[in-house]
């Protein structure tokens, strides 16, 4: 079975890698022209919604609330997998991400990665500093931001949630604008942390109602934390039930 799972996932990353140098010519427009950045959401968009139909994984996007497109949100997620990123590509908004500096280090990718999102190096606080700032900067010029509160993939087995750091909802607050939660359930089964192998399920991912900031303060940051927490826990849960 492992065998057939490697062989799985090997064409899953050649299919990622040459839609990627398909794509590549397209980002190079919003990388030597910033003002056509919403150029990046959409190329992300076809990018994902293509992945998953080559490599045969049914997906699902589901909105509770759909968001409204002449508004700007945060998008917060829970974040077990490395197949996550490319889930976020299919929100219906144009987005850029808030990732880890490692991806910097990915030849060709990571240098599109880095003109084109936001990077952060969690272990140093100038960097954590420099996203913050760099986020509300994006903000001011009309982006939204996929951003994944947890500060990366801390789960290894079960989809358990680590504690949210503070990043998204300070900018949120600070801006006043909303966050919209979203639930990414089963991305854990198909291609889990620690094994690197994909396993075929079908992927699905829930868009919440989003959260208002309007009228709050950074007193309020632990209050909209654990709002946003107890949302997504509570569809991880309830998608589990169904699951099993």
């Amino acid at each position: 079975m492992k065998i057939l799972r490697a062989l799985y996932t090997g064409y899953g990353v050649v299919v990622f890698a040459t839609l990627f140098f398909l794509l590549f010519p397209f980002f190079l427009i919003p990388i030597y022209f910033p003002r056509r950045f919403r150029m990046i959401g959409i190329l992300n968009r076809w990018w994902a919604r293509l992945l998953f139909t080559f490599i045969g994984i049914p997906f699902k996007v589901e909105h509770r609330g759909k968001p409204d497109p002449q508004k700007q949100y945060i998008f917060c997620s829970n974040h077990f997998s490395y197949l996550d990123i490319p889930t976020l590509g299919l929100t219906s908004h144009n987005t850029i991400f808030v990732g880890k500096t490692g991806i910097e280090n990915i030849p060709v990718f990571g240098y599109m990665y880095r003109k084109l999102h936001i990077t952060v190096d969690r272990t140093r606080l100038k960097s954590r500093y420099e996203s913050l700032k760099r986020s509300m900067e994006a903000i001011d010029e009309g982006k939204n931001l996929v951003i994944f509160p947890e500060g990366g993939i801390i789960t290894t087995k079960d989809p358990v949630m680590a504690e949210f750091k503070d990043g998204a909802f300070r900018v949120a607050i600070e801006k006043q604008i909303a966050i919209v939660p979203v639930t990414i359930p089963y991305n854990w089964i198909i291609l889990p942390p620690d094994e690197f192998l994909l396993r075929w399920h079908p992927l699905k991912v829930i868009f919440h109602e989003p959260i208002e900031t309007a009228g709050l303060t950074l007193k309020d940051t632990e209050m909209l934390k654990q709002k946003l927490f107890a949302i997504i826990d509570d569809e991880l849960k309830r998608q589990l039930q169904n699951e099993n």
